[in-house]
């Protein structure tokens, strides 16, 4: 393959260049891919909260879809905020026709708790997204409102993982970054398991980390690495980018997606 593998984000934007596209590019930049993007919507959206969120219109993202994948090409679609049944249906059905991996993160809230994703959505991520995914990368409260299932230990994540696979991922990565203790994350295609463990950082400026994980994955995918082996690399650079991350605004800050460029600056 010439040049950098191709990496299409389709998703919200974060006016606070802390989640959605703008964390989604600044992975794919740290991790020397090539990201391209597909706006969902458009929020405003600070340290504190989302104030305000609209989605744009389904030709126009099918639109900006065809017009990267037709020219251009990817090596790996990630998916995150799509607020309506119309744009998961949508989205859905382009990258079920894409030949190249996609990792679907069913974004439902934002880490203030804001809503991102229509209560009428959820039977489209269900029937039309999921099996659609290569991996699928819920957290908890995407879990239970995916599947009903609530993870209170890790020795739920297990049967977590079985609830989200029964729609059809390839592989499921979940979360467990809101456990107690270790943050703990489950990668399984219902065969093999992988268990991936780390230290858990005091620091509350996390905003990002769902966005940042999913789309170092995709980096791992359009470089030609084994879902397992992308997706351990990804746990390790999202965990510096938390230990890394700093204050912005009067609320939460972002993890530091450059932390790795920096260190080597300092070097």
């Amino acid at each position: 393959m010439n040049g950098l593998p191709r990496v299409l984000t389709v998703a919200g934007s974060d006016s606070g260049g802390g989640a959605g596209i703008q964390a989604d590019l600044k992975t794919m930049l740290a991790l020397g891919a090539h990201g391209m993007s597909v706006v969902t919507a458009v929020t405003a959206q600070n340290s504190l909260g989302v104030q305000g969120a609209w989605e744009l219109p389904a030709e126009a993202v099918r639109a900006q879809y065809r017009s990267v994948v037709d020219d251009i090409g990817v090596q790996a679609v990630k998916t995150g905020m799509l607020a309506s049944a119309e744009l998961v249906d949508t989205v859905a059905e382009l990258i079920a026709a894409t030949d190249a991996p996609a990792v679907v993160d069913p974004v439902g809230v934002s880490k203030h708790g804001d809503p991102l994703l229509a209560a009428s959505a959820l039977d489209s991520v269900r029937t039309r997204l999921l099996p659609a995914a290569t991996v699928a990368t819920p957290n908890l409260d995407e879990v239970a409102q995916l599947t009903g299932v609530r993870v209170e230990s890790e020795q739920d994540l297990r049967r977590a993982a079985e609830a989200v696979l029964a729609y059809g991922p390839r592989w499921v990565l979940i979360k467990g970054g809101h456990l107690a203790g270790d943050a703990v994350d489950l990668l399984t295609d219902g065969s093999e398991e992988h268990w991936l463990r780390a230290p858990r950082h005091d620091n509350r400026h996390t905003h990002g980390t769902g966005c940042t994980l999913a789309s170092a994955v995709a980096c791992g995918l359009a470089k030609g690495l084994p879902v397992p082996e992308a997706v351990a690399e990804a746990k390790e650079y999202v965990t510096g980018a938390i230990a890394a991350g700093f204050a912005l605004g009067a609320g939460i800050g972002p993890v530091d997606h450059g932390w790795r460029l920096r260190g080597q600056a300092a070097g």
